[in-house]
């Protein structure tokens, strides 16, 4: 027989299998020695009142041998002929060539930039000489954004697919067993680069195929159908149907759909700047202690408010975590945050942004579908040249943001290549400025302590989402206009993470096995 049951635990206990035994002992009336196992299911720290507690779903397990929570898939070789190609190897990419290869249908990845020890040497020469490559960089490369920018897992997209079979193919493929039961799942920068290469072992080992610094620099296309693409200029590949799957900071690839006249549309999408603070005065502020636990995780937070009819919340927050710099061009500045599994660092940063749309960028209007992006692109630069033309980041203690005052001096940061004092008050278009100002003295009264001078923010957090969309078929999921063309992911705007990202990854794999049949 089992039993689910909900379960309170100090903090002090939560690693401790006989307290919670006795304690569902306890709460079911039964003796200990009739319960067989207790195994959670799902657990959450909740920290409303003085004293954090977590709370647990467990099944519980009388005179019955418990089961495994995680399941693991038969990856077998493909043996047919079909195949499909995929521009990009983040997680949309990943988990498309995954599930075509469980659908029997060979996949063939093209990633621009290096796999993931190759790449490793790149983020290294943005880190300490602000050199930037292109094609290898925080966003490009394999696992995409994700592998070396945190690896957060949290997702709303629960109605869209299978989350905890994404989950799983995760723990598969190294993954911590954690990531099955705590309510924001959460890998970390340090193990995503082995889960990674374990799944393009996957991938190689069922007979696909992966190739990388394989920019795609054109698509081949007969009438209203695409055939395949052309790989840095040179090289042709035929395929039975192409996924898109590029991600959110591959400009290159909408101009392309722009060349061929494909159609692509414009879309809102935030910009703002990434804050950051102490994490003791924000683990102080949610666990009411000057002391957190050492079995209480580091904490973070969610916020958001409206001001003057516009978004204004925090983006990607990583507790225990570093800013890192994620510009894919040299002139250009931006931001984002990553942390590794331990959560460690004694910085809590997230991003700060503000909903922007068609009437913010009007000044960029003769860009047509690309005006948004103008905008992007132009606040990036913005913030590169207040940066001095390198990576550092323009700073400024929030006190003296709200207070239009320039920063005589900045707090310590987590940002390894630097800070420099900036007016961002005004360097940040006044929509965005005005926002954040108003939205840090709303979101104090939500979190006391959480406007102070010890907290600064850094221009420019920019790619919160692509600011383009490719338009695609609700039920085919294939191009409005083009056959065999399967947009898919972040940077085709249908996700927003890396499980949201994953679930469209396999959700444009089964569609294209409905679109190979019906031919």
């Amino acid at each position: 027989m089992k039993k689910e049951i909900e379960l309170v635990i100090p903090p002090d206990f939560i690693n401790d299998y006989n307290y919670q035994k006795q304690l569902t002992a306890k709460t079911l009336k039964l003796n200990v020695e009739e319960i067989t196992a207790v195994q959670t299911l799902r657990r959450s720290v909740d920290a409303r009142s003085r004293y954090p507690v977590y709370r647990t779903m467990s099944m519980v397990y009388i005179k019955e041998e418990p089961a495994d929570i995680s399941s693991q898939i038969n990856f077998q070789p493909v043996k047919g002929n079909k195949k499909v190609l995929i521009v990009g190897m983040g997680p949309a990419g990943m988990f498309a060539a995954l599930r075509l290869i469980e659908l029997g249908i060979k996949p063939i990845i093209f990633e621009r930039g290096k796999d993931v020890q190759s790449r490793r040497k790149d983020l290294r020469a943005i880190q300490q000489f602000g050199k930037i490559n292109p094609d290898s960089n925080y966003c490009f490369g394999e696992g995409g954004a994700g592998t070396y920018s945190d690896g957060k897992l949290y997702t709303r997209s629960t109605k869209r697919g299978d989350v905890k079979r994404i989950l799983n193919i995760f723990v598969q493929h190294g993954s911590q067993k954690e990531i099955l039961i705590d309510a924001h799942p959460h890998i970390g920068s340090n193990i995503l680069p082995h889960v990674v290469s374990s799944i393009r072992k996957t991938i190689l080992n069922c007979g696909g195929e992966i190739h990388f610094e394989s920019r795609v620099t054109d698509f081949i296309c007969e009438g209203n159908r695409i055939n395949g693409v052309v790989v840095n200029q040179e090289k042709e590949f035929l395929g039975d149907s192409v996924i898109i799957a590029t991600g959110h900071s591959a400009r290159d690839i909408y101009y392309l759909f722009d060349k061929h006249k494909i159609k692509i549309e414009a879309k809102p999408f935030a910009m703002g700047v990434r804050i950051e603070h102490p994490q003791k005065l924000i683990d102080e502020i949610q666990y009411h202690t000057k002391e957190r636990n050492p079995n209480l995780p580091a904490s973070g937070y969610n916020l958001a408010c409206q001001v003057d009819d516009r978004g204004v919340y925090s983006f990607c927050m990583c507790p225990g975590g570093i800013i890192i710099p994620a510009s894919t061009e040299p002139d250009e500045l931006v931001l984002n945050g990553m942390s590794v599994s331990r959560r460690d660092s004694p910085f809590a940063n997230s991003g700060l942004v503000v909903s922007v749309n068609e009437k913010d960028w009007k000044q960029f209007a003769p860009f047509g579908v690309f005006a948004g992006l103008q905008f992007q692109k132009e606040l990036e630069r913005v913030a590169f040249e207040a940066g001095e033309k390198t990576q550092r980041a323009p700073a400024q203690r929030i006190t003296d943001f709200v207070k239009r005052n320039i920063s005589q001096t900045l707090p310590d940061t987590s940002y390894i290549p630097g800070t420099i004092s900036a007016p961002l008050h005004e360097i940040l278009p006044e929509k965005i400025a005005g926002s954040i100002r108003k939205s840090l003295l709303i979101f104090d009264k939500k979190m006391k302590g959480y406007f102070t001078e010890e907290a600064q923010i850094l221009a420019a957090e920019t790619r919160t989402s692509s600011p383009i969309r490719i338009p695609r078929d609700k039920e085919t999921l294939m191009h409005v206009e083009v056959e065999g063309l399967f947009p898919c992911g972040e940077g085709a705007g249908y996700a927003g993470g890396i499980v949201s990202a994953a679930i469209d990854g396999e959700r444009c794999a089964d569609a294209i096995l409905k679109h190979l049949l019906l031919r």
